[in-house]
């Protein structure tokens, strides 16, 4: 069995990256592989937004990486330069800034590509979407 690390570059709805990166994840941990963490990176910070409201009959990937993180204990880890500066701010964040909103879903977190890193020392295999 293989330990991953996935990159998910893409935001949630204008490009199939980040559902592909989804359904690889998915399929990965169903067949019991290992997924260390899921990073998401410049655009792909977009899923973390818990303000996405996707119409009823379409499917929700915010909710959805949220409900596989709770059932296979994955970390989903936003870059949070690339976070802040698309407006995507944590509770944490927000406090520090005195700003009284913040959009990110739990249970999404906030850290920098040292999180990448050390997850690629232990990983046998980085995917990129």
């Amino acid at each position: 069995m293989s330990k991953f690390i996935i990159q998910v570059n893409g935001a949630a709805y204008p490009s199939s990256a980040s559902y592909n990166a989804y359904h690889f994840t998915k399929s990965a941990l169903e067949s019991g592989h290992e997924v260390i963490r899921v990073f998401f990176y410049q655009d792909g910070v977009f899923n973390t937004n818990g303000l996405n409201s996707p119409a009823s009959d379409e499917f929700d990937l915010t909710r959805a990486w949220v409900a596989l993180s709770e059932k296979y204990q994955v970390d989903l880890v936003n870059c949070v330069s690339a976070a802040l500066r698309r407006g995507i701010i944590s509770e944490t964040e927000a406090k520090e800034s005195h700003v009284s909103h913040w959009n990110m879903q739990a249970p999404f977190t906030m850290g920098g590509l040292g999180e990448l890193v050390t997850g690629l020392e232990v990983a046998d295999r980085l995917v990129s979407f």
